[in-house]
């Protein structure tokens, strides 16, 4: 096993790259936690409203599920290539009831047209409990391999 100190690791994003980076990935893939320990993990729509990523969901969806169960979960932000760059966040996560409507909109305005946006936002609201699933993070990972790697021993 490599010693973490001599192992090859992609420069990170500065801060200023990593803001703008969660503001523009075009999807967040969230990692939860079943009931039997394994990984739940699912691509899903998202807003970053610093500090916080907002992900809209339905109260019956797993991911939704296991967050009020366990509130541990990781989200992961990656652009492949031939050099991708991404940020694995590392958090906790709550559902937010509040205001769910308008904040799904936001969520789905990253998506499509504002018109679209709202009348997608109140259509899943009428068939489905709608939640926000707000994640804070509370440790990013971030790599970028268009900086290429330092050089070895």
């Amino acid at each position: 096993m490599a010693d973490s100190a001599t192992y090859p690791q992609a420069p990170p994003l500065t801060e200023d790259e990593l803001t703008d980076f969660l503001r523009s990935a075009d999807v967040a893939r969230l990692a939860t936690h079943n009931e039997d320990g394994s990984i739940h993990l699912a691509p899903a729509y998202y807003v970053y409203e610093l500090p916080d990523i907002l992900i809209g969901t339905q109260t019956t969806s797993r991911k939704a599920r296991n967050v009020a169960r366990d509130p541990r979960v990781s989200v992961l932000f990656d652009v492949v290539g031939a050099e991708p760059i991404g940020a694995l966040v590392y958090g906790t996560a709550e559902l937010d009831r509040h205001d769910v409507l308008a904040k799904r909109a936001t969520i789905f305005r990253r998506y499509m047209a504002d018109d679209a946006a709202d009348q997608f936002a109140r259509s899943l609201a009428d068939s489905w409990d709608p939640v926000i699933i707000r994640v804070r993070p509370e440790r990013i990972v971030s790599f970028d391999y268009r900086k290429g790697f330092p050089a070895g021993d």
